[in-house]
């Protein structure tokens, strides 16, 4: 399928394709494993390819057409200043309790994924969308770039960590009053990921009977 046919497949009331079973999507979903954070390397995305993940993960639910966050992409020299960003605030904020080693930490905290994508979480009050749903839908887009980048061949890892909540982060970001951090979700390759400790389903499913 040429470019040109998979755009105009995809324009706004174009018919799309029914539903059908998908073994592979479903064994991918059955395996999907974030990696460590700090384990990430490359090769991670290239720009095309980033392109088509962020473009998978804005299909994500989305409650009054309002998409309800947008990305913010670091890469490159960008981690490093972003590093240098993080251990100034740091200082900033816990000047008891800045030696040497946390700030070497802070400053390397984006220095080994090849891509990290903010996710911007940008609610709209006083619509009849509650705003509960505008910011579920920004943890939608998390999960389904995370699931693009598995089926794609990258490992994933969605975090916040303190500078998520942080209102000077926040500001050197360009953030606006109704944004915030959603996850920062870096994407790039991890050799072997080791499964974890799973939910055991008769502890959290129930049926309501009326």
């Amino acid at each position: 399928m040429s470019e040109e046919t998979a755009t105009a497949r995809h324009q706004d009331g174009a018919l799309l394709e029914p539903v059908h079973p998908n073994k592979q999507t479903l064994d991918l979903l059955r395996s999907r494993r974030s990696a460590k954070f700090a384990e990430l390397r490359g090769p991670g995305p290239s720009p095309e390819q980033l392109m088509t993940l962020l473009a998978i993960a804005s299909r994500a639910p989305d409650h009054g057409k309002l998409a309800p966050w947008r990305f913010l992409v670091i890469e490159g020299a960008a981690r490093a200043k972003f590093g240098d960003l993080l251990a100034k605030t740091w200082v900033e904020n816990e000047p008891a309790s800045s030696p040497p080693e946390r700030l070497a930490l802070e400053r390397g905290r984006f220095a080994n994924a090849p891509v990290i994508v903010g996710v911007v979480s940008r609610t709209t009050p006083g619509i009849k969308i509650p705003v509960w749903e505008q910011e579920l839908s920004s943890g939608a887009v998390c999960t389904i770039l995370l699931v693009a980048a598995n089926a794609m061949g990258f490992s994933g890892s969605w975090i916040t960590e303190w500078y998520g909540y942080d209102a000077k982060i926040f500001a050197s970001l360009g953030l606006k009053a109704n944004e915030r951090i959603a996850g920062f979700v870096g994407l790039g390759t991890v050799p072997q990921v080791t499964e974890r400790v799973r939910p055991k389903l008769d502890q959290i499913v129930s049926y309501w009977n009326g």
